[in-house]
Order: C-alpha cells, then sequence, then structure tokens
C-alpha cells in the first residue's frame, strides 16, 4: 500500500513537474500565460502605486492586490520547489533566483517600507515568454544567435580594442586642440567626448569650438558609421555560415535546469543527466 501511494505522489510530481517548468503541453503553456498575465499585472500595480495621485486614491486596493500576488507567486515558488527532484539546483539557478527576489521584497517591506518598489524586479520573470512563444523555432533561432555570437567574439574583442585604441588618440587630440577653455578639462573627459561621438549618440554636452576641432569632430562622425556596421556584419557572417538547428523543446533539465533539448533526447545535453518522459501534447 505504502509502495502504490509512492507510486501514486510520483506521478503527480512528474505531472505538475511537466506542466510548470515546460511549455509543450497545453496545461504547461496555460499555465505560463497565466503566469505571465499575472506577472504584468503585478508590475502595472506597482508602477501606478508610485504615481502620488494614484497612490493617494487606491493606496489601499494596491496594497491588497500586491498581497494577492505575492502570495499567489509564493504558492507558485513552492510548488516548483516541490516538484523537482534536484531542489538546490532550482533554487539557485537563474530563474529560481528571480522566482524568489520576485516575492521577497513584499515581505521585507514589511520592515523596510521603502523596498516596496523593488517588486518591480518581477518583470525580469517576463522572460519565461520565450519558452510560451517559442513555437520550437524561437528557440532554435536562439540558439544559433548565441552560436554565432560565441564564433565571432574573438573578432568583436579586437573590433573593440582597435576602436578603444581610436577614442583614446582621438580624445588625447581634442585635448591638446581645444584645452580645458572650451570644455574638454582632462583627457578622460576628451575620451568620453570621442565614444559619444564615434558612436553617433553626441549628447551635446560638449562640443568643440575651434575649426580643427571641428574638422575632427566631422571626420569622427563620418567615422562612426562605419564602426557601427563592422560587428554587425561580423555576426551576419557567422550565422550565414551556420545551419538551421533541429526541431527542439522546452524540456528541462531537473539536474542543471537547462532548455531546449530534442524531443527524443534521453540525456541532458549540457550535464548528461537522465531526462524525464515526455510525451508532446499541443
Amino acid at each position: 500500500m505504502q509502495e502504490l501511494d509512492n507510486s501514486k505522489n510520483t506521478f503527480w510530481k512528474r505531472k505538475l513537474y511537466v506542466i510548470i517548468f515546460e511549455a509543450d503541453t497545453k496545461l504547461g503553456r496555460a499555465f505560463d500565460l497565466t503566469l505571465l498575465t499575472l506577472i504584468s499585472l503585478s508590475v502595472i500595480v506597482v508602477m501606478f502605486d508610485s504615481v502620488e495621485k494614484f497612490h493617494r486614491l487606491y493606496h489601499k486596493e494596491f496594497m491588497i492586490l500586491e498581497w494577492f500576488f505575492t502570495i499567489v507567486f509564493t504558492v507558485e515558488y513552492a510548488l516548483r520547489i516541490y516538484c523537482t527532484r534536484y531542489r538546490w539546483s532550482y533554487i539557485f539557478s537563474f530563474y529560481g533566483l528571480v522566482d524568489l527576489l520576485a516575492i521577497l521584497p513584499t515581505y521585507i517591506a514589511v520592515i523596510f517600507p521603502g523596498l516596496q518598489t523593488l517588486v518591480d524586479v518581477r518583470i525580469m520573470r517576463l522572460l519565461r515568454v520565450f519558452r510560451v512563444m517559442k513555437l520550437t523555432a524561437y528557440v532554435g533561432e536562439y540558439r544559433v544567435l548565441l552560436q554565432a555570437l560565441r564564433q565571432s567574439r574573438r573578432k568583436i574583442f579586437v573590433f573593440l580594442a582597435t576602436i578603444f585604441a581610436l577614442v583614446v588618440i582621438l580624445g588625447t587630440i581634442m585635448y591638446v586642440i581645444e584645452g580645458p577653455k572650451n570644455g574638454f578639462s582632462s583627457i578622460p573627459t576628451a575620451i568620453y567626448w570621442a565614444i559619444t561621438t564615434v558612436t553617433t549618440v553626441g549628447f551635446g554636452d560638449l562640443a568643440p569650438k575651434t575649426d580643427l576641432g571641428r574638422f575632427i569632430s566631422a571626420f569622427i562622425m563620418l567615422l562612426g558609421w562605419g564602426v557601427l556596421a563592422v560587428p554587425t556584419g561580423i555576426v551576419t557572417a557567422e550565422l550565414g555560415s551556420l545551419q538551421n538547428p533541429s526541431t527542439v523543446t522546452t524540456r528541462t533539465c531537473e539536474q542543471c535546469m537547462s532548455e531546449g533539448h530534442m524531443p527524443h533526447a534521453h540525456y541532458c545535453q549540457y550535464c548528461g543527466a537522465l531526462l524525464p518522459e515526455w510525451k508532446q501534447h499541443l
């Protein structure tokens, strides 16, 4: 009888795990969509509560809603810990820490009221939308982009190092030409101006006054157009060399909490742990 109870308990824990951690089933997708809706509403409530007019008129209602959201997210967090076999892996995973930070501020605000606005950290939980909206293709595209960035990191590093050397040289030249009397009070300040000019941001808080300084500024502005195109071209070239990945799912490894495993995979591609049994019910 005890073995039967344990088997039944394990069955329901596995079913709960699939619903909460994976978005490939109808119930899992419905759970994530409901969760995302609640997260969005809770962030909206905090934002409106920060407006003085609304805070005076609806402070009590906002407080009730905030505690409602906090209790719901606390129950959800407890269920996530309950249904996973490797609980510490979830607790210290990225999403596990975000889930914890989503509920802590409200409880801490009871002692330190000024921390109430920190519940806006919940908006980070909206990252789960990629699991719901992935439709398998989005996860694949995400993996291709990561791979392209990984393969082009050395080229991008060399490019950034070159740009850094360039702005240091140009900033130093502008410091010599313009000097403190025109606002270029130091070499770091002149380098800051060179960076904002090369990136075509141009805050306008510093501007050259001499003719030679304006000529160099024009050169840097034109240079900035080409500078912005280089990293884009590097990553695009790497993307073009990669083939489209095979279909993946939101299957989650309980040990390392990684997602995006193949539909018929038996082991985690990252840590080698045995993946839970999975069937697609779309």
